[in-house]
């Protein structure tokens, strides 16, 4: 892998923490956070993230779950709100569905394992017949919790609207840690599974960001981990024994699988600042020229015509 290997100032070869090839892709499935539709709460990450859970609870192997909601969310990172349940409502058989969807995945995924492309592709070509079961409390309540911002210790927080929720974030790591797993040679599913469970705290705690838990001192960790088992105990065994196992790789990067999770939740915690400083330095070049907002049609020249006697931009 080219990217697998980097030089360092000294001139001398090591190997990359992170496959930078993904890049492009993570920033576009980080949009899923703002992705809403008419007629549907919430966005598409959070969306997935009770979808998750529910399969988790209705009983569905978690690896199915892992790779059914990856694939999701691939597929609507180009394709949005028109997944396989409005495709069917407009009349497309299921083949037809099925086919639109692996084409919004294929669009976006050429710089994934091939062997982990191949899986989520099956995924879409043939979805799974997932259980729904019931959605735990601590689902809604992630969601409407807000993210802190940016803090650090003795300084005032810089607040960026709209907040993230904490739902938003634990699906968008999931599925990163999913996409990484194959460079740092993880068990995807278990990254999954610790990525969405990793701010289970935060379903009774609110977010006072990095200055919050300094203030904390010595109580932080009891708060957080009861916090944590008030949720955990919302889910009954083996599940919850098996998400408990899961999180065990959440306090360092001994492992394979906690490398991928922490790559992923700082990668997504970065690029989360990142879309507000893209979207605030946003020039009309780009809207115009790169992205074509006034694009090819039969009325392309009479609309160009308009905004240059209108002087806009």
């Amino acid at each position: 892998m080219l990217d697998s290997v980097v030089t360092s100032a000294a001139g001398l070869s090591q190997e990359a923490a992170a496959p930078l090839a993904l890049r492009p892709l993570l920033v576009e499935l980080g949009d899923l956070k703002r992705v809403r539709s008419a007629g549907r709460a919430g966005s598409i990450a959070e969306r997935l993230f009770a979808q998750g859970w529910s399969a988790l609870t209705g009983g569905a192997p978690a690896e199915t779950v892992a790779l059914d909601i990856t694939a999701k969310a691939l597929a609507a990172s180009r394709l949005c709100d028109l997944d396989a349940a409005f495709l069917a409502a407009a009349g497309l058989s299921p083949t037809d569905a099925s086919a639109v969807l692996v084409d919004g995945l294929d669009a976006v995924t050429e710089p994934v394992d091939p062997d982990l492309r191949a899986r989520l592709r099956a995924c879409l070509r043939a979805p799974a017949d997932l259980p729904s079961g019931p959605v735990p409390a601590f689902v809604g309540a992630l969601a409407q919790q807000p993210r802190a911002g940016v803090t650090c210790p003795g300084k005032p927080r810089i607040l960026l609207e709209p907040p993230e929720n904490h739902a938003e974030h634990c699906l968008v790591v999931a599925v990163y840690g999913v996409l990484l797993s194959p460079f740092y040679r993880a068990d995807p599913t278990t990254v999954f599974l610790a990525a969405m469970a990793h701010h289970f705290h935060n379903a009774a705690m609110p977010d006072a960001g990095f200055t919050g838990e300094m203030l904390l001192g010595d109580h932080l960790w009891p708060i957080v981990g009861r916090c944590s088992e008030w949720a955990l105990d919302e889910l009954d065994p083996p599940l919850r024994e098996t998400v408990r196992a899961a999180r065990l790789v959440l306090p360092d990067d001994a492992t394979a699988e906690g490398r991928a999770f922490h790559a992923a939740d700082s990668i997504d915690r970065v690029l989360q600042i990142a879309q507000h400083l893209r979207a605030a330095s946003l020039t009309m070049e780009t809207v115009l020229g790169e992205m074509e907002l006034v694009h090819a049609g039969p009325v392309k020249t009479f609309q160009d015509r308009v905004l240059t006697d209108m002087r806009i931009p």
